[in-house]
């Protein structure tokens, strides 16, 4: 009979698994303690954001933390939680929230490998806080605050490959440029959906009722360059009450604008 040889306790399976679970502990360690500030300062020079974004302070720590962003003029308060990370589908999910002055969205971030995001959020929007934006696009300034039930967002090859959800508005005043005047109406309930086509986003705007007709009153589609086309139909003017050729049809385009979505960006 011969001696059973012994067996090395270190097989190198097992010293593999032991390395991994090593490195796991030690970046879970790194997120909960090490300060996000410390982590933003070592990784922005590897960072491009784009020309209207820039972020002027981070706080807390790399799991729990907030920052200090102005984007396109407008100063935003962003703060985030990390979430147990998802071994098994390769993601890390985020809570996370964005504030202005007086609008929010929040909700979360699923962090995919190899280079992949998506976000669900839900929020509200104070519109005049935005007035002097619209004012230099040429837009319509509408009074309140609009509920978005549900926005999504997914970015995949250095892009954004799906962009879907709905806003309403309970309706109120509207004002609108007309010349060197402003023309304002009461307008009813309105509802927002936005849809991904091949060349940006779809905005789609209608009565949420129904009183104004099947079909929108309004859609526009911001390009990926930059680009803003916004078509209005004869069913706005009709929802407004203003005055029209009998002979328009409400879904006959009375108005088309091409421009870019951000003026002087």
């Amino acid at each position: 009979m011969s001696d059973a040889q012994p067996k090395s306790f270190l097989r190198p399976g097992k010293l593999l698994v032991l390395l991994l679970l090593g490195l796991i502990v030690y970046s879970l360690a790194l997120a909960v303690l090490v300060p996000a500030g410390w982590v933003w300062h070592h990784a922005s020079g590897f960072v491009t954001l784009p020309q209207q974004v820039q972020v002027r302070q981070v706080a807390g720590k790399l799991w729990d933390g907030e920052a200090g962003l102005v984007v396109a003029g407008f100063p935003l308060r962003v703060d985030w939680s990390l979430n147990t990370p998802r071994f098994t589908e390769f993601s890390w999910p985020i809570d996370i929230s964005v504030a202005s002055s007086h609008s929010s969205l929040n909700g979360n971030v699923t962090i995919g490998w190899p280079a992949s995001a998506r976000l669900m959020a839900t929020g509200q929007v104070t519109v005049a806080e935005f007035e002097e934006l619209i004012r230099q696009s040429g837009g319509a300034m509408i009074e309140g605050e609009v509920t978005v039930d549900r926005l999504q967002l997914a970015w995949a090859d250095n892009r954004i490959v799906e962009a879907e959800g709905i806003a309403r508005w309970p309706g109120g005043l509207v004002t609108w440029p007309m010349g060197d005047q402003r023309g304002q109406a009461e307008f009813p309930p309105m509802q927002a959906t936005m849809d991904t086509t091949q060349g940006g986003v779809a905005l789609t705007v209608s009565a949420q009722s129904g009183d104004g007709g099947e079909g929108p009153a309004a859609d526009a589609t911001v390009f990926w360059n930059g680009m803003l086309e916004l078509r209005v139909y004869k069913r706005m003017v009709d929802l407004a009450g203003q005055p029209w050729p009998d002979t328009a049809r409400p879904g006959d385009i009375v108005f088309r604008v091409r421009q870019p979505l951000v003026p002087g960006l």
